[in-house]
């Protein structure tokens, strides 16, 4: 059946014009009248042709009066409907900033507490590390980097993993040459973008008088050359550390418990604290990373390659892996000068590691590692680079927290879609000014974060991704049963860990 409705704007008109003709009908068959009996008065007329131009007046004003409260009850129509379709968005960004405070954001004063314990241990280890080595080996540099989320403001959760990379030195004589593995030949996908690092000596004759027992400790030899071994070099590092852990194991004996373990051939130093030493009683886990300075901030870090199964994976012990932690805390401080005081670049990359691992929790045991394993922690932040350099910085506003998500959400289905993220300093042939990395890695081949994984996995995270963004509601109203897992002490006993 169809419905006709009144266009009161031709309606009103229509009026106006019918009542005029009408008027100047009886006006005319009056003056008529009155020429015809003879006794016509031009007053009579003009009061006649006056009285219908105020009428006329009164419609017009009446229409006119119709029109203005027409058009305001239609913008007052037209605000409404705007508010009913901000409304849900409204919604979904208090749901979010509420998940945000109660199960993503951190306590920096736990936070700090954690950090300065962790650094206090360590600084222990290392000193005692460099006092007690020899010149012949490799040898700790004396120092050490933190790196990681914990340090670069996006961790989630609790403040109880750290990442410490160790930098070691090799014997004075001898000369480092690091080389890019080739594009496309590494026998494992994941080791796109690796190293292999040849020892050079200053003379090939030195290695059998010289350099024996260095070789047989560290290196595997590959043809003419050595080949430093990241597994033997971890192998020696572990062993390095507990020697020194057993000898400040005491001076912390009535702050904390120290054990060193490993797990997937990395090594893990856990400190259980001992009464009230640090508040809330966080058990802390700090990877130590050996590694090598290659110049301009860059480190060479030694990888549990071995932990890798895959039926081509031979002579992985002489991977490297390539860090660039430092570039990176480099080009989020500079953004976050440059950024508005309350920029949300680390608050949307917390609240995507976050829904991740909510959204992980309702997959099945396979999907759900290769799932984080898609979206891994790097590859999102690799991702939130290319954004923080895409936005207008000023866009980067908390005000516009929703909108910055929704391209974040859009440019990592983008990238899933077109199987697609590049590395943000290797093979970069423009990175942002800001960063200044040796002219290697510039020239270095590209790598494809995401290359090596099957299609039809990628495919099935970008559906799931999407319908994440999707049902974002409803997967944090899941979680809205779970306890903060940190939360605010009413007072603490230490100020200074």
């Amino acid at each position: 059946m169809t419905v006709y409705s009144v266009n009161l704007k031709v309606f009103w008109l229509l009026v106006t014009v019918l009542f005029a003709g009408i008027w100047c009908l009886f006006v005319a068959l009056r003056r008529d009248g009155s020429a015809e009996d003879g006794g016509g008065c031009q007053g009579n007329g003009l009061s006649h042709l006056q009285l219908l131009l105020k009428l006329c007046s009164v419609l017009l004003l009446l229409y006119v009066a119709f029109r203005c409260c027409g058009s305001s009850l239609h913008r007052q129509k037209g605000s409404l409907s705007l508010s009913c379709q901000q409304q849900p968005q409204q919604l979904r960004r208090n749901l979010l900033e509420t998940f945000y405070e109660h199960h993503i954001k951190l306590s920096p004063h736990v936070l700090g507490h954690s950090k300065a314990h962790v650094s206090q241990i360590v600084a222990g280890l290392i000193k005692v590390g460099k006092a007690k080595q020899q010149d012949t080996g490799v040898t700790f540099r004396g120092d050490y980097v933190q790196v990681g989320s914990a340090y670069e403001q996006h961790k989630i959760n609790s403040p109880d993993c750290f990442d410490i990379l160790v930098p070691l030195k090799m014997p004075q004589s001898l000369k480092m040459e690091p080389l890019f593995a080739s594009a496309g030949k590494e026998p494992v996908p994941v080791l796109q973008g690796s190293m292999m690092c040849r020892v050079a000596a200053p003379k090939k004759s030195e290695w059998e008088k010289t350099y024996k027992q260095f070789s047989d400790c560290f290196c595997t030899e590959s043809g003419h050359s050595h080949r430093l071994s990241s597994a033997l070099v971890l192998k020696w590092f572990h062993w390095k550390i507990q020697r020194c852990l057993n000898v400040i194991r005491y001076q912390f004996e009535d702050r904390c418990h120290i054990t060193l373990s490993v797990c997937d051939d990395k090594l893990i130093l856990k400190i259980l604290p001992r009464s009230d030493y640090v508040c809330c009683h966080i058990s802390m886990s700090v990877r130590l990373i050996p590694a090598f300075h290659l110049g301009d901030s860059v480190f060479l870090t030694a990888q549990p390659w071995g932990s890798i199964v895959h039926p081509d994976a031979v002579n992985l012990d002489t991977y490297w892996g390539v860090n660039f932690s430092k570039h990176e805390q480099k080009f989020m401080n500079w953004f976050k000068d440059q950024a508005p005081a309350n920029a949300c670049h680390l608050k949307c990359l917390q609240i995507m590691k976050a829904l991740r691992d909510l959204n992980s929790k309702t997959f099945q045991g396979f999907f759900s590692s290769q799932w984080r394993s898609v979206l891994s922690s790097y590859n999102l932040k690799t991702a939130l680079f290319y954004l923080m350099i895409k936005a207008p910085i000023e866009k980067w506003d908390d005000s516009l927290l929703m909108d910055r998500m929704l391209d974040y959400f859009m440019f990592l289905k983008e990238c899933l879609q077109n199987r697609n993220l590049m590395h943000f300093f290797l093979g970069n042939k423009n990175p942002p000014n800001i960063i200044t990395l040796p002219k290697m890695f510039k020239e270095a081949p590209p790598v494809n974060l995401l290359e090596g994984y099957p299609l039809e996995l990628l495919d099935q995270v970008c559906f799931q991704l999407f319908n994440m963004w999707i049902q974002m509601p409803r997967i944090i109203r899941m979680s809205s049963n779970l306890k903060s897992l940190v939360s605010e002490p009413s007072t603490c006993k230490h100020a200074h860990v």
